[in-house]
């Protein structure tokens, strides 16, 4: 059980990435933890080390894909009415109705802001694709006039749809599609993505950005939502300021697992790329932010993809990092409740001790009595695994003299404790 609570971090400065953490003394022990979480949360963006994406997997490295574009306009038979989509997707070769990549990815619907289009938010679909996931932006209700009930049920048929696409030897999709669907919005979009979860089935998590109460209201439906659930908001947002919008549906969802980030100096708009009509309605209310679209956006895709990798993937472990992340991040402040057993835990009080480090061909490790017949894992800075043994003994010696040199990660896992340490392979 994971308590609620709300953090708060005293720097507000501060905006670049967690690698501000090389300000630590090198070589304490502190550092040595700083370090390992720095590089979970910079890998997670692309960089050639990954070591996030791989470091608690003894599965392959994962996949990075091209994005794929199609244009599809559905047809919804019990409302009479089309549905005009924009769909990105993982391909092997970027481009318009090129073929999906071999796999079954999970499906996100995405509603869009007001008077703001499907365009407006290429760092969504250019961040999260390439990581194996579907995103589908419906372009209705893009008017002066939007009707949030029928774009909310837009949001619901396309989650159905793509179900059905997948099973349809015709489509696109068809095999390649997991059943794992979350709904997804920004501002007006985010608070029709809580009148589409409502007591819906079909969908496997919920996500939002600025979420805007609707008509009908977003914060009555949040009570009939319990799929994990994270709201993301802006510190300075004065166009859905949350204590009047976010606060309220972080506090009515009945989710098991919900999560509200607040980011330092984030404001509405920048959650999206550039639009002239959002940006022009917040300059009225707050002219300047201390804060860039670029980091804004940052901030957000570092825990986005750790935490879309749990509740639609089902990697609990990019949990645990998600979780670690909101611990030690000094740009955000953070509201948690969730009732999820069974987690692994970053045991970040005990490191495993290993001896001598650097080292150049024998490597000692002295496990405690009480932590023994636990898999010791060493993955390289790409994050692939080239060694795991079951450690039976107290104290071990791993020949590593046939290792490149270089730095490696080495975990150590018993039940739900994970350990870990960093060791430099050097020559004589």
């Amino acid at each position: 059980m994971l308590n609620r609570k709300f953090t708060t971090f005293n720097s507000r400065t501060n905006h670049s990435r967690d690698v501000v953490r090389h300000n630590y003394k090198k070589n304490t022990r502190k550092f040595m933890n700083l370090f390992f979480k720095m590089s979970f949360n910079i890998f997670l963006k692309g960089s050639f080390l990954l070591v996030s994406l791989f470091i608690f997997s003894s599965t392959t490295l994962a996949q990075t894909f091209s994005v794929g574009n199609s244009s599809v306009v559905f047809y919804d038979s019990i409302r009479n009415r089309n549905i005009a989509t924009e769909i990105y997707y993982p391909a092997d070769n970027a481009g318009q109705n090129e073929p999906v990549s071999v796999g079954a990815f999970p499906v996100l619907v995405f509603g869009h802001g007001f008077l703001m289009a499907w365009d407006s938010y290429q760092n969504f679909w250019t961040e999260i694709v390439p990581n194996g996931y579907v995103i589908c932006f419906p372009t209705t209700e893009m008017g002066i006039t939007p009707d949030h009930q029928q774009f909310g049920e837009d949001l619901k048929f396309l989650a159905t749809q793509m179900q059905n696409e997948t099973q349809d030897s015709t489509s696109l999709f068809f095999n390649s599609l997991a059943p794992e669907t979350g709904l997804i919005g920004h501002s007006m979009g985010g608070g029709a993505s809580f009148l589409a979860a409502e007591n819906n089935s079909n969908i496997h998590a919920l996500i939002n950005f600025a979420a805007a109460e609707t008509t009908p209201s977003a914060i009555s439906a949040a009570s009939g939502i319990t799929v994990p659930s994270l709201i993301f908001s802006g510190d300075d947002d004065c166009v859905a300021p949350p204590i009047d919008h976010q606060n309220i549906m972080y506090d009515s969802l009945y989710s098991n697992c919900k999560t509200q980030v607040k980011i330092i100096n984030g404001g509405h708009c920048y959650f999206a790329d550039e639009n002239a009509a959002c940006s022009f309605g917040e300059s009225f209310c707050n002219g300047s932010l201390n804060i860039t679209r670029p980091e804004q956006q940052a901030v957000t895709n570092d825990l986005l993809n750790l935490w879309l990798d749990y509740s639609l993937k089902g990697n609990q472990n990019a949990f645990t990092v998600f979780n670690d992340s909101l611990q030690t991040s000094n740009r955000i402040n953070y509201l948690q409740n969730c009732n999820i057993v069974g987690l692994p835990h970053l045991d970040n009080s005990v490191e495993l001790d290993v001896f001598p480090n650097p080292v150049i061909e024998k490597l000692n490790l002295f496990i405690p009595i009480e932590h023994i017949n636990g898999i010791l894992t060493i993955y390289n800075l790409v994050g692939q695994q080239v060694y795991q043994s079951l450690i039976i003994n107290t104290t071990n010696q791993l020949d590593i003299s046939g290792y490149p040199n270089g730095t490696y990660f080495i975990v150590y896992n018993k039940g739900s404790i994970i350990q870990y340490n960093k060791i430099i392979k050097i020559d004589r």
